[in-house]
């Protein structure tokens, strides 16, 4: 997509989606065609949902104004100093924070379909609602490689509550991280984590066990 273009969702092969799917560091600020964020996120809830639950909610902050607030509450000043990449990153003209919902996976199953035989309370050795919200983020990650935009996704490393208070953010739900979306700059360095040897078939498939 080019500068000043409208863009939307255009048709693309999976594997190359998957192929062409990279973290953007390095963003134009050029703002993003009117409707595409939507086409993305109406994806991203088509993602697998345990029980299909669907606690999955997305806060939207466009514009410099808006997504000051994320930066503001997640970053302090003397990081965003030190930070060769926070200029890069900081101009993303979208950031979308995805949030689950853990109340609404606990009640999902204790409904009588979702309920044990023995009818104790799932125990939840795997949160299904980290695992939702993860599918619903490369649902999303996926579709701006396919919208030929660039993506980045930032863990969640301090300011939740801050973030959470700031956007008004009900208390029951938990913040995932964040996915910056946007045109991507001509220079986007790569991470020095991509010089990492990626495995292999035969390096991660075991088969019929270890």
């Amino acid at each position: 997509m080019g500068p000043g273009q409208t863009g939307s969702v255009r048709p693309m092969e999976l594997s190359e989606a998957i192929r062409r799917r990279h973290m953007t560091r390095n963003f134009t600020g050029r703002p993003l065609g009117s409707g595409l964020v939507d086409q993305l996120l109406e994806r991203a809830l088509r993602a697998p949902s345990a029980g299909n639950t669907q606690g999955r909610d997305f806060v939207v902050l466009e514009g410099p104004e808006q997504t000051a607030r994320y930066w503001d509450t997640t970053t302090d000043p003397a990081w965003r100093a030190r930070s060769a990449r926070f200029g890069g990153l900081s101009r993303a003209p979208v950031v979308v924070l995805p949030f689950t919902d853990p109340v609404s996976y606990a009640a999902r199953y204790l409904e009588p379909d979702k309920l044990r035989s023995d009818q104790e309370e799932l125990a939840w050795v795997v949160p299904f609602w980290f695992v939702d919200a993860g599918f619903a983020v490369m649902t999303l990650l996926l579709g701006a490689a396919e919208a030929g935009i660039g993506a980045s996704f930032l863990g969640n490393f301090r300011g939740e509550e801050a973030l959470r208070t700031e956007l008004g953010v009900p208390d029951r739900l938990r913040w995932l991280g964040a996915v910056l979306l946007g045109e991507a700059g001509e220079e986007d360095p790569p991470s020095p984590s991509s010089t990492r040897p990626r495995r292999t078939l035969a390096d991660s498939v075991h088969r019929d066990g270890w």
